[in-house]
């Protein structure tokens, strides 16, 4: 038996303080882990010190000659910070993930020698063949314990459901019956703590924390406006002390409010997951040293995200419910005195969210044309083969086979890359789904009553998540009946908010390769050849004035496209871009368009003024000779690329070699304009600068 005092010894170490005890439940996690074998679910707030609990565990537990632990953990970030962690009690921690495949082979040396303490990994290893059949299964009878962190994404209800995470239960059962396991999470409700019981197999300890958290002073803002937004941002963060984090909900608003507060002198860094993992890794290193004031992040940078001092978090927008805000919130403040959580309500965030809820699970529809394809595809199909087979992207195809393998009786089955359909019967849960998608509209309506703040903010938090025993913080704005953080803001900083909004038009970047199987007819006739679009047949990089029903000008481009005309003001602000904004496509000489047989007048009657505005002709050089599906419907290059085949012309002999600015109204993948700007290259024009005045791509 471990004694305290032992355990003790090895917190100090690792915490590097001679005077550390343990927080009220650390020892006794430890003691039902290490000293009864036991499972435990531990539900703290962040900052509590989860991951000391099973470091010390491990540590005690490879004292007694128990194999590797093994943590199953959600974020490179997190793994990060925790091999770090973990060196500081001379754990031997190893992680195998998508950036380090050169070093798999001697870290699965180092397992089978049991010379590791720790393996870190994501849950999605273990729908790697290759993963679980070289490395989990010859180690799997010594494993000393599992750990599950952030378990809460095991739950359906859980704010951030991951399919993989099923797969834990899978792999324990395969796991010796007595192994210990530890499941940690800062953000669980009952419904929740039950499910991940469930999951992990029954009789499981639960330890669940006060959710209080004295330190963080929050605030609630309701502010429709995008400008006024932006202006508070601007004038607010350079006054706080320290750094931290402005979180939106989408890809397109990181960059967009990063550039903003950039233009007002604030070293502020957009984050979100398209950003390559190098790049990551530096921006989250440059804010833990203080050596950037904010980031501007989506949801990619939460979990296990670890700075005790930082003294800010802001939510440009809400959170889709109570969980994700408080986790996301609860990075602020973990380790000095005062720290503020800022919350500004924007119009935008209602459609956001609620399509956020209707993609949650796949449509009915796309599962039965996968199954239906793997059905009659006896050699199994490659989700490559299967974009050819059903219209859909490889990223919805996953979403599916992903959602499809995790199930007890799976329909279908990976083997060396390739799908198969199993005799499984399947049917969609249709009754599940509606539960769940209800529960999240609830969730939904439980942030419009925080929105409201007819209560101290931490208490609504707390009990939202089924802490009962929080009381008032005495540190929000309700609390103090008054701001926390002042309200307004200089009229200069808001006029230059507002000339800033109708001026954040987006890049639009054309394709560089082609489907060319499925542009046969253009291929045949051109002699085209090859997977790159040759240099000398690609556009230029564009622009795209706005995102579709984005407030300014997206909204007036939906507006001008339901009535069928688009307004003047459309004209003068893509005008007022080409010539003071964008040089590339002020060294054009005239203006071509992309037609529609559906609506033959919307775009050339745009693009006509437009010309008039630039002082250049508009030539209708480019027609469209057959109709097509609208572009917007299919869904990945090979059928995008098929329903453009042979559609357009382009007539020579109206066509000028000088740059043209080739004008849509609404660009989705961006297959169209590339298309038509070969055509044109093709026909001599030495110049294609693409313009569109919305995307419809959903970022």
């Amino acid at each position: 038996m471990v004694s305290q005092d032992e355990a003790q010894a090895l917190l100090r170490i690792a915490m590097k303080n001679a005077q550390a005890d343990f927080r009220d439940g650390q020892w006794e996690a430890i003691d039902h882990i290490v000293n009864q074998r036991g499972k435990v679910l531990c539900i703290q707030r962040t900052g509590w010190g989860k991951s000391m609990v099973y470091f010390v565990a491990a540590k005690l537990m490879r004292a007694q000659g128990h194999g590797v632990t093994l943590i199953i953990s959600p974020l490179l970030a997190l793994m990060r910070n925790q091999v770090e962690a973990a060196n500081r009690l001379q754990l031997h921690a190893l992680t195998i993930n998508s950036t380090n495949v050169d070093d798999w082979p001697a870290i699965r040396q180092e397992l089978l020698a049991d010379r590791a303490d720790l393996l870190l990994i994501s849950p999605e290893r273990l729908a790697n063949d290759e993963f679980v059949t070289q490395v989990l299964q010859p180690i799997a009878a010594r494993i000393g314990m599992m750990v599950v962190d952030e378990a809460h994404c095991i739950s359906d209800w859980g704010h951030d459901f991951r399919p993989d995470y099923r797969r834990i239960g899978q792999v324990l059962g395969r796991l010796p019956n007595n192994i210990a396991v530890l499941a940690t999470t800062a953000t669980a409700n009952r419904r929740v703590e039950g499910d991940v019981g469930a999951q992990l197999g029954g009789n499981v300890k639960v330890q669940r924390g006060p959710l209080m958290r004295n330190t963080l002073a929050l605030q609630v803002m309701q502010m429709s406006s995008t400008a006024d937004r932006l202006a508070w941002l601007a004038e607010r963060i350079p006054a706080l002390a320290g750094s931290g984090i402005v979180y939106t909900l989408t890809t397109r608003d990181t960059e967009r409010v990063s550039t903003w507060l950039k233009q007002n002198g604030i070293d502020a860094h957009a984050y979100h997951s398209d950003i390559d993992t190098v790049e990551r890794e530096r921006l989250e290193n440059a804010l833990l040293a203080n050596k950037v004031k904010c980031l501007v992040a989506t949801s990619a940078l939460g979990m296990g995200y670890d700075k005790p001092d930082l003294t800010f978090v802001i939510h440009y927008q809400t959170p889709g419910n109570v969980v994700a805000y408080y986790q996301q919130v609860g990075r602020a403040g973990r380790a000095i005195p005062l720290a503020y959580g800022v919350l500004l309500s924007g119009e935008e965030e209602v459609s956001i969210n609620k399509f956020f809820r209707e993609a949650a699970f796949p449509p009915e529809q796309q599962v039965k044309r996968i199954l239906s394809a793997l059905d009659e595809a006896e050699d199994g199909m490659r989700v490559r083969d299967l974009e050819r087979a059903v219209n859909l992207r490889s990223s919805q195809i996953e979403k599916v086979l992903k959602l499809l393998v995790v199930e007890p009786r799976s329909p279908v089955v990976r083997i060396d890359g390739k799908w198969f359909r199993t005799p499984n019967p399947f049917a969609m849960d249709r009754e599940r789904i509606a539960h769940l998608t209800q529960q999240r509209e609830l969730e939904w309506e439980q942030m419009q009553a925080y929105l409201a703040n007819r209560c101290c903010s931490m208490y609504f938090l707390a009990t939202a998540l089924d802490d009962n025993t929080s009381g008032l913080c005495g540190r929000c704005s309700f609390c103090l009946q008054r701001t926390v953080l002042p309200l307004d803001t200089e009229q200069s900083t808001l006029i230059a908010a507002r000339r800033f909004v109708r001026h954040s038009e987006m890049p639009l970047q054309l394709k560089k390769q082609w489907e060319l199987t499925a542009l046969e007819q253009y291929a045949q006739h051109f002699g085209w050849r090859g997977l790159n679009i040759p240099h000398s047949l690609r556009g230029q990089d564009g622009r795209v004035l706005s995102r579709w029903g984005e407030p300014v000008w997206g909204s007036l481009v939906a507006e001008g496209k339901a009535a069928g005309r688009f307004d003047d003001k459309l004209v003068e602000a893509t005008a007022d871009l080409v010539m003071h904004r964008w040089p590339d496509a002020a060294k054009a000489r005239w203006v071509a368009c992309i037609p529609s047989l559906r609506h033959p007048e919307l775009v050339p009657d745009f693009a006509q003024r437009l010309a008039e505005a630039l002082g250049l002709p508009f030539r209708e050089a480019v027609k469209k000779v057959r109709e097509t599906d609208p572009q917007k419907q299919m869904e990945n290059r090979f059928f995008q690329c098929t329903n453009l085949d042979g559609a357009f012309v382009v007539d020579t002999e109206l066509c000028y070699c000088d740059p043209v600015l080739l004008v849509d109204d609404a660009v989705d993948s961006a297959w169209t304009l590339t298309l038509v700007s070969v055509l044109l290259r093709e026909a001599g024009v030495n110049a294609v600068v693409p313009f569109a005045l919305a995307s419809t791509a959903a970022k």
